[in-house]
């Protein structure tokens, strides 16, 4: 058995397993294996998914990479990045407030903000129903037809895919209820991420997500992303919007419309540290 250190941290109650690289590599395991070992909650240390710093690119400073407590990679993850962005700065790996970050979505330029907090810019979202992707014509305000009833969705894509369900019941139980039906529909060939949101106001909404790869969690950023990119193009929202998840508050921004979608997508949250340690793997 080999013994390797890990770092515990959570953005709004999303939790992750972070894996400095040559800890990854002293392990010998294939990275979904080892997130399959590691996220465990009985048999591990419990997280929603892993991450492995990547210090060796070439056109970014620094990269990641990213697999969900069942094994699998996903592209993008905004609790996740905030996470990373604050580990990789507070240990020094990163001297600079703002640097690049390179993923499976492209290149993420998070920010370390005075107040602690780090703000992310997430690129321009993905509304293309092929790029998505999603088997639709239009990627929104389509129906999404699961064992009992039909929701009425919007498909965006933060580098990850989205279904975004907008309506006035209670979005945890339809999350419960709905999630993973939703999340394997036929419509969506690459599976999603499902969101469940209500709109409180112009610039504050609800949302419970059901994640791939996860199941229920207490906050997703992309979800929160891709749910006022949603908002607004249903223009339901303004261009500043407070997220209210289970485990907190994110701020979302985008200055995009139906006429002008390719703005970048800004969140801003917290990212803590919850514990460091060793296990045998």
């Amino acid at each position: 058995m080999t013994v390797i250190n890990f770092t515990k941290m959570q953005g709004l109650g999303n939790d992750f397993v972070i894996l400095d690289y040559e800890e990854y590599i002293k392990t010998g395991k294939t990275p979904d294996k080892l997130a399959l070992k590691l996220c465990d909650r009985h048999f591990g240390i419990g997280a929603d998914g892993l991450i492995v710093i990547n210090p060796y690119t070439r056109e970014t400073d620094i990269g990641w990479f990213f697999y969900n407590s069942d094994g699998t990679p996903a592209q993008m993850c905004g609790n996740g990045i905030r996470c990373f962005s604050k580990y990789v700065y507070s240990k020094g790996l990163m001297k600079k407030k703002e640097f690049s970050v390179e993923t499976k979505a492209g290149t993420i330029i998070p920010k370390i903000l005075e107040d602690g907090r780090v703000r992310v810019n997430m690129n321009k979202p993905i509304l293309e129903p092929v790029k998505i992707p999603v088997k639709v014509e239009n990627n929104l305000n389509f129906e999404v037809k699961v064992s009992d009833r039909t929701f009425t969705a919007n498909a965006v894509s933060m580098g990850n895919p989205h279904c975004v369900i907008i309506t006035d019941e209670d979005t945890k139980a339809l999350a419960l209820k709905y999630g993973r039906e939703v999340e394997t529909n036929e419509l969506f060939p690459e599976k999603t991420n499902v969101e469940f949101i209500k709109i409180l106001s112009r610039n504050e909404i609800n949302l419970d997500v059901w994640e791939r790869g996860c199941a229920i969690t207490l906050a997703c950023g992309t979800g929160a992303c891709a749910s006022v990119v949603a908002s607004i193009l249903n223009e339901l929202c303004d261009n500043e919007v407070k997220v209210n998840l289970p485990g907190g508050q994110l701020v979302i921004e985008w200055n995009g419309s139906k006429e002008n979608s390719s703005c970048d997508v800004f969140m801003s949250g917290n990212a803590e540290f919850v514990f460091t340690g060793k296990i045998e793997v």
